[in-house]
């Protein structure tokens, strides 16, 4: 990496991310528009453009259907907000978690049966729903499914199925969140059409979140989209993520993946976790200052009461767990109570995952099924091991990392046990254990302003682009080193390298309480971190996020 006058250690990240030569890595450092790939590359796109058009002429009624996460409010709210421009006879339906579930419903189908709804956009959904896509088009629908999951064994009856995970779909790069794909639909419109493409990059900062909320590779195309969607984030917000910037604390500060991450998805979440996933649409298709900001506030209110309900099942889960022999010998917890609020059992499981790295599985009850999310280790395929258990399912999809499942009540016990034997016979002791990948051995002294600026450019990190970690040895506290937290979880240190007294960084370890006996002995201590800048009160530091901590002595 001479020609790019850089260091041995930073040319060896650039290497371990694919990046060998100038133009990958100029690629990599400067993604533009141009770095998009062209949206009639997938499969079914000009059926889709053409038929939108044909409705739009027509005068028909076009239904925006989306998901009630993250990655389907913003897909519905930049669709919708697209068309609204170009189409009077355009709606939104969010289906309701609790009384419909997950994806296409007989419900929302049936409002666009009232409705006179012709053609449905359904977004982060519908890959699957081939009975119900059957039934809308009994009803004079068409549909065209804009999807990210698996599909099944058979493709559903739709005009159009958008969705670059299609066996038979040759486009470019597979990994697109359900509004990335929803992006290629308006893009693909835009250049029929010849509307110019700033009517679409307005929209871009709606992608950033939904590819950074529903954690999909930050690689290829997601990475062209979520930089640029992040510095919209930054330079001109579509109004409702703007109100939320501000209520999260956000505003007058730089914004990264990590803040959409812990920050502004969270909130967006919380309204169909909490009640209707329509309260977020409404917050992201807001036009009127006081409209955002109303709904920004309601959308927080929504995340105060989700944050407590999840601490309060994870506690009883935690509970439960421990209260049974038998979970020391398992390798997937699956855990079942009808009383749990549904719309936070899938956080509940990553909760359960820091305890008990394994496989995981909660479900609750809902309209006389069980119901619940499943969340997966490093590396381990969840959905294949979901997918062996398809008997005992009513429903199910979702990726390698992430699933919801519905079942009868009586086929709880089974599927515990089948989940159990199908995780069992392909995932490894190593797997089970997590582990951290240091990236490169560092001394403190190679940590200088032009290695944070150059590393800063690495970002938006994300699953295929992990924030770097770094391994440090011979490491002490300066002896400021405390436990914070709650309940004392956390550890706040100022570290240097011995040898190098000058040279000393603030740190904070996340769940690292257990090690304050190590830290406070002043034995010198190797220590993994990943670098990030941390600015308080207008002031800008660099601080160690420390990952691990072992003593050799």
């Amino acid at each position: 990496m001479e020609v790019l006058g850089i260091d041995g250690i930073l040319a060896l990240l650039l290497a371990q991310r694919g990046i060998r030569d100038f133009d990958g890595a100029r690629a990599f450092f400067r993604p533009t528009y141009e770095h998009l790939h062209s949206p009639f590359l997938m499969k079914d796109m000009q059926r889709a453009v053409d038929r939108i058009d044909h409705a739009i002429r027509h005068r028909e009624n076009i239904m925006v259907y989306g998901d009630y996460d993250v990655d389907g409010t913003t897909s519905v709210a930049m669709v919708y907000s697209f068309l609204k421009k170009i189409c009077p006879n355009v709606d939104y339906y969010i289906p309701d978690r609790y009384t419909e579930g997950y994806g296409v419903s007989c419900k929302g189908i049936d409002t666009a049966v009232a409705g006179n709804f012709k053609l449905i956009i359904s977004l982060d959904c519908g890959t699957k729903a081939v009975d119900k896509i059957k039934y809308a088009n009994s009803k004079g629908i068409d549909f065209i499914v804009c999807d990210h999951h698996y599909p099944g064994a058979v493709l559903p009856p739709a005009f159009a199925i958008l969705n670059p995970k299609r066996a038979d779909c040759s486009y470019p790069y597979r990994e697109l969140s359900g509004c990335g794909v929803g992006f290629k639909l308006l893009q693909a419109y835009a250049q029929e059409h010849k509307i110019p493409m700033e009517e679409v990059y307005v929209y871009i900062d709606l992608v950033a979140v939904s590819i950074a909320s529903d954690i999909v590779p930050m690689d290829g195309e997601n990475r062209v989209l979520a930089s640029l969607g992040i510095q919209k984030l930054n330079e001109n917000p579509t109004l409702g993520l703007k109100s939320i910037v501000k209520i999260s604390g956000l505003e007058g500060l730089q914004r990264h993946v990590e803040d959409i991450v812990f920050k502004i998805g969270p909130r967006i979440n919380a309204a169909g976790r909490m009640k209707s996933g329509k309260h977020a649409v409404e917050l992201l298709i807001s036009d009127e200052e006081k409209t955002a900001r109303y709904a920004g506030v309601e959308i927080d209110r929504f995340n105060t009461d989700r944050k407590s309900v999840d601490s309060d099942i994870t506690c009883q889960a935690l509970r439960m767990l421990a209260a049974d022999p038998e979970q020391e010998f398992r390798k997937t917890t699956v855990l079942f109570n009808p009383s749990w609020h549904k719309g936070v059992v899938g956080i509940v499981a990553s909760r359960l995952i820091e305890t008990y790295y394994r496989p995981t599985v909660i479900l609750t009850e809902s309209n006389g099924m069980a119901t619940g999310s499943a969340r997966s280790v490093e590396g381990f395929d969840l959905y294949k091991a979901i997918d062996a258990c398809s008997d005992l399912l009513e429903n199910f999809g979702g990726h390698m990392y992430a699933a919801g499942l519905t079942l009868k009540r009586e086929n709880v016990a089974a599927f515990s046990r089948k989940f159990e034997d199908a995780v069992a016979k392909c995932i490894t002791d190593e797997q089970l254990v997590p582990n951290i990948v240091i990236d490169a051995e560092i001394d403190f002294a190679d940590i200088n302003p032009r290695f944070v600026r150059i590393l800063r450019q690495f970002q938006p990190f994300g699953p295929k682009n992990m924030s770097p970690v770094f391994l440090t040895r011979n490491v002490v506290d300066t002896g400021s080193a405390k436990i914070v937290g709650k309940c004392g979880e956390h550890l706040k240190l100022d570290l240097r390298q011995t040898g190098n007294p000058e040279m000393i960084y603030p740190a904070i370890g996340f769940q690292q309480g257990e090690h304050y006996p190590i830290v406070r002995s002043g034995v010198p201590f190797n220590v993994c971190y990943a670098i990030e800048e941390n600015t308080f009160r207008g002031e800008t530091r660099i601080q160690l996020q420390v990952r691990d901590i072992k003593s050799d002595f």
